[in-house]
Formats: structure tokens, sequence, C-alpha cells
């Protein structure tokens, strides 16, 4: 993430220049922060290292006559650090900076760190026009220094009034986090967060993310255990009794759990769990689905209090006393990504009044065409929040275009024989004949264009921010029949991320379980442990510059097009979070369910051990006295008896025979 430069200083400003006697001569010794870790879960057992930070201040910078210029080593996580500037630009013209392995010709063959790393040029002025950027990398013996070639512009830092060098003398920032690779052979989920993951059955990485988000709501789950079931449902054919078991083994597994139970009882087959589902459409559906087994039961309406919210859809005239609303109820709400920059612009953009004037009147009882004011207002939202970002959208003449130039061939090919029967028939009347089979020709053309139309993928950059205040400005974006008591300022709970394109990609969810600093990434059957930045700005879209690496040879910045960023936000309503976010444990769950729950863990506990010990045994069968007496003479059999109908045995391969036949 790069800050934003400050405007050209005027006379006010030049006389805050900070002055020379304000820094040392040296480079400033390292400082470390060490950030804060909460432990969410019970066996959360592994933090994340320290954050570290090395101060570098470099006097007389413009006299500086040296292509590449080295700070100090520095050391963190054990290792030895050092930042690497061009002063001049690496053939370029903005400073370029690197983060260096400072001993890396020095170290064993194989050697590899993994480091998340920013770098900053300090704003001596004002420090929140600093310069910083950040980004990670896997160091190793080819790739020893990583950073940015086009940090900050030449003309920006030599400028005097800019605030970046002062007395000749700039300031450098690093801050060091040297991470623990990952072994996910070896990874486990449980152990390292205190979570448990869903296996993904060849296209459900969509319902995964959905399922990790409503699992991590409490009270959504305390609610699907308090769902009316009993010890003879199946939950292959009984949605809530497989959310029951999905959500127990959730809390309770030591092992990523599976989801099939759970579409059986959608009446999916294997088919549809290698289709990729719409997510909107899934939760709507499945919530529905709940709500209705929910009725009559103890936690009837749950998923309205949880879930609902209303807006008043208005039409009012201008020119004469006539206003016509209507109210409705919403579970989720679809923001336009498109030219909004951020979630407010969406919802300023949601709140917009159209004009209906000129063609487009709008007609009013008694009053007949009038010009009048549309638009649409909250009258309250849900403590749980569900954003749709619209991410995808249809481009019908864009598509035309593409589609037109590659299936045109194809298009005539298909309807080949019904062209030459309509020409067959153009005798009859040349001219008008002629004319109506062309017009047969491009009309099936473009019947068949329409078919081909494609949603396209909106990766523009979008930001949404960790609290969403809905009652700004007054309360802009809510009815005069708010309820303008209820306090509405959100907490952000959850992040749902689609990596790649329209026609297929990735789905994995960013959750805060607890609401506290701790973000957790779940992506299918593995857990890991994130940080803010991971979770939210790395989740915008937009374009991203590549670090450079090679100081020496890579020297063009190069831009690309993120395609993982979100696509729909869970926020929860602050006032309603220690409501939402309860504690849930066995007393909430069915004691049938528990005794089944179990009874299956156990089952699978011994099967897994039976089969982990199964070299160590045999299978012996004997054939005793009365065996050989009840089948010799009956059947005819390869051997004297049918081994399948006499007495086995399953016994450690090292037991003595004479222990064997006292058994």
């Amino acid at each position: 993430m790069t800050l934003m430069t400050p405007p050209p200083l005027d006379q006010e400003d030049d006389e805050m220049l900070v002055p020379h006697s304000d820094f040392t001569e040296v480079p400033q010794p390292m400082e470390v922060a060490q950030a804060e870790t909460v432990s969410t879960v019970e066996n959360q057992v592994v933090d994340d290292p320290p954050l570290s930070r090395f101060t570098w201040t470099i006097e007389n910078f413009s006299r500086l006559n040296t292509k590449k210029h080295y700070s100090d080593p520095f050391f963190v996580g054990g290792h030895k650090w050092r930042v690497l500037i061009f002063p001049k630009g690496n053939n370029v013209d903005h400073l370029s900076m690197y983060l260096d392995v400072a001993d890396s010709t020095n170290l064993p063959y194989g050697w590899s760190r993994y480091a998340q790393f920013s770098l900053a040029v300090v704003n001596q002025i004002h420090n929140k026009y600093t310069v910083r950027k950040d980004t990670q990398h896997q160091f190793n013996a080819r790739e020893s220094d990583w950073g940015f070639t086009s940090f900050m512009p030449l003309s920006e830092l030599y400028d005097p009034g800019r605030g970046y060098l002062v007395n000749d003398t700039c300031i450098i920032e690093a801050e060091v986090a040297v991470r623990r690779v990952v072994d996910y052979w070896t990874y486990n989920s449980k152990k390292d967060t205190g979570f448990v993951g869903l296996k993904n059955q060849g296209a459900t990485c969509y319902m995964n993310s959905l399922l990790q988000t409503l699992y991590h709501i409490p009270y959504f789950r305390k609610a699907v255990y308090h769902m009316p079931t009993t010890e003879n449902d199946i939950p292959s054919g009984s949605i809530p009794l497989a959310l029951q078991s999905l959500f127990y083994k959730l809390q309770y597994s030591d092992n990523s759990v599976a989801t099939k139970e759970l579409t059986k009882s959608f009446g999916w087959d294997t088919y549809d769990s290698f289709m990729q589902h719409d997510v909107q459409e899934l939760n709507r559906v499945l919530c529905e689905k709940l709500e209705d087994k929910m009725k009559g039961t103890v936690v009837e309406g749950t998923i309205q209090q949880l879930f609902e919210g209303h807006h008043m859809n208005y039409i009012e005239c201008i020119n004469v006393d006539y206003k016509s609303t209507r109210k409705e109820s919403f579970y989720d709400l679809q923001l336009d990504v498109k030219g909004c920059q951020d979630v407010y612009a969406s919802f300023d953009k949601y709140v917009e009044v159209e004009r209906l004037e000129g063609d487009n009147k709008y007609h009013a009882e008694q009053h007949g065409l009038q010009d009048a004011k549309k638009g649409v207002l909250f009258i309250d939202f849900p403590p749980v929040l569900q954003l749709q970002l619209k991410r995808f959208e249809y481009d019908f003449m864009r598509d035309t275009m593409v589609k037109v130039g590659i299936n045109v061939l194809s298009i005539l090919l298909f309807y080949l024989p019904v062209i030459a029967f309509d020409f067959a028939n153009v005798k009859d009347n040349e001219n008008h004949g002629y004319m109506m089979f062309i017009a047969s020709v491009l009309w099936r053309i473009v019947d068949m264009v329409r078919k081909y139309e494609r949603k396209l993928v909106i990766n523009d950059r979008y930001e949404f921010p960790l609290q969403l205040d809905l009652d700004r400005e007054n309360g802009k974006y809510l009815s005069p029949d708010a309820d303008r008591s209820v306090r509405n300022l959100y907490t952000l709970h959850s992040v749902l991320v689609h990596s790649g394109g329209v026609h297929g990609g990735h789905y994995y969810a960013f959750i805060r379980p607890t609401l506290t600093d701790q973000w957790f990434k779940f992506d299918d059957e593995r857990v890991t442990k994130e940080d803010l930045k991971r979770a939210l700005e790395e989740q915008y879209g937009g374009e991203e510059e590549l670090p450079q690496t090679n100081p020496g040879f890579n020297n063009t910045p190069f831009k690309f097009t993120k395609y993982s960023n979100a696509y729909m936000l869970v926020y929860i309503r602050e006032s309603d979070k220690e409501k939402i976010i309860c504690n849930v444990d066995e007393k909430d769950i069915a004691e049938h369910l528990r005794i089944r729950l179990k009874k299956e863990q156990e089952e699978k506990e011994h099967k897994k051990k039976e089969k982990a010990e199964a070299h160590l045994y045999t299978i012996i069968k004997v054939a005793r006295n009365e065996d050989l007496v009840e089948q010799i003479g009956r059947d005819i059999y390869f051997d004297l008896v049918d081994h399948d109908k006499v007495h086995s045995f399953r016994i450690p391969k090292q037991m003595p025979f004479n222990h064997f036949k006292v058994l």
C-alpha cells in the first residue's frame, strides 16, 4: 500500500522544517515492537512472530555518489538483514529500495526463509504523508533481495519542501517479521489455530466458505442445535440433522469434516458436487429451508431476527401532493462495485434518487403523468448484515463483438439446412424472397449470439472498512420511519473471497470468530492464522505493482490485476455482538445427537486404529470336529469345509501357538 504524497507546501509549512539537531549522526539502533497476540481459542498454540522495526538515518543524502548503498546489518528472527537503496534510482527515475539478506553468500546450500516486511521513507514534516510499501517473499540463494524498483519518484524525494529530505537527511524504516514456512503435509489446523476445515468434494469450496461463516456466528449455531430432530432421522435425508452433525464435528473434531451428508440432504448427486453454484442463492435457499423447519419450535424466527432488514421503495411527485411507498424485506444486500470506490459509495448509489420526467413521467392516481422522484431508503438494518458485492455483470455489446467473431462459422453451419431451405423458396418472389432470406439469417445469428451472453468479472479496487457506520451524515440512508435510537455501527466479521474468473476459480473466507484482532483463513481443509492486511487490503482488488528483485537486472516495474477479491462481507452490529457472539457448548446439543455422533466418532477411531495396526495381526480360521461332521458329505468344497462358515480369530502375529490353543 502506498500512502498519498502531500500537495506543494506553502510558506507556513516551510517554517515547520525539523532542525538538523533533532537527528543523530549515526544509523539508529533497531527498535523491536511486540505485536499484540490474543488467544481466541483454547487449543491455539502458535503465535505470530514479533514485528521488528529498523530505522536508518542517512545524512548528506544528496551527496551519495555510489549506485548502491547498504544499511548496517540488523537481526530479526535470528537472521541478519539489511536495507539496500539506489539513491539515484535503479535505471529508473524513482528511488529503488529492497530488503536484503546480509549474509546470503555465507549461508549453507539450500537455505530459505520467509518474511513479511514493509519499507518506508519517513516524511519528517507530516508523518501521515510517509510513503510505505509492504510485501512478502520467500528469500533464497537466487532471490536474496526483494523490494521495489519504483518506490517513489526522485522528484518528490529530493524536493526540500516535501519533507522527505530535511537538512539533506533521509530517514528510512524497515519493519520485518520472519514467519515459519508451513509444511502443509504435516500441518495440523486444530493444533495451530483451534479450528478445523471442511473437505472439498470437487467444487464445493464456495459452499465451504459460506458454511464456515455461518458456523462462526454462534447465535446461529446455537439455534441450529436447538432445532428438533430425532434419533430415527437420517442425516442424508434431513437438512437440520445434517447441519447439526456438521456443526458438531466442526466444534469437536480434530480433523477436517466431510460435507457429503449435507449435500445429500440438499438432494445433490455427485455431479452437483462438481459444479459451482451461486453462493448467494445457496445462502438464501438454506436460510429459507431452516426458517421453515424452525416454525413451531423454540427457535422460530431466528433467521429473521439475525438477517432480516427492511427498506422502503418510494415514488414522490414533485408538483403535486402524492407519494407511493412499499415496504420490502431483505436478507442480504447487493451492492454495486463498478464505479464505486468503497462500501459507502455503494450505499450512496443504492439510495440515489432517480428523476422520472420527460418521456419517463410517473402516472399518479388522480393526477395523471407527473414529474417524480424515485428511490430507496432503509427502515431498519439487521443485527447481522450480509453484503453481496456485484463482482460480475453482463456486457452484451462486448460479448457480441467477441462471440460473433468466433462463432459465425459454427452458427452458419448449424443453420445451413434451414438457410438452404429458405434460399430454395426465393424463386416465388425474387426481391421479397431475398430480403426475407437475409432477414432470416441475421435473426438466427442474433438469436444465437444472445444465447452466448457471458458474465464479465469486475476486478476494480473496492475498499471496505473494519467498522461500518450506516448512521453517517445524519442518517442519510434511513427513512423517516426508521428508529433513530438504534445505533447502526457495524464491525466486520467475515470476508468471503473469490479468486479466478467467471467460469471458475476458488473460494475461501477470512473470519474473526470472536471479533478480536486475530483473523483466520478458512480454505477448505486448511485453517491458518492471518493478519488484518491479508484479510482486508489484499482483498480490495484492483492493480498492484509486483515487487522487484535482482536489482541489477529487473528494472521495469510491472503492474498486474488482482484476481482475488472480496465478493461477500458479513458485518455484526456493535450493540448486538455480545448476544450474537455467545457461548455454545454441549448443553445446547440434543442428547440423541451427542450420543449418535460420539458413537460415530468412537467407531471411526476404532476403524482407524484397526487399520493402523492391521500389519500386526493375522486371521486364523479353525474347523472344529462339529464343523467337519456338519459339512463333510453334504456339499462339495474345494477344501474339506467351507471356510466362510467356520470360526475365525484375529490374533497378533507374534502370539505363540500354545497361547492360541487356550483361546
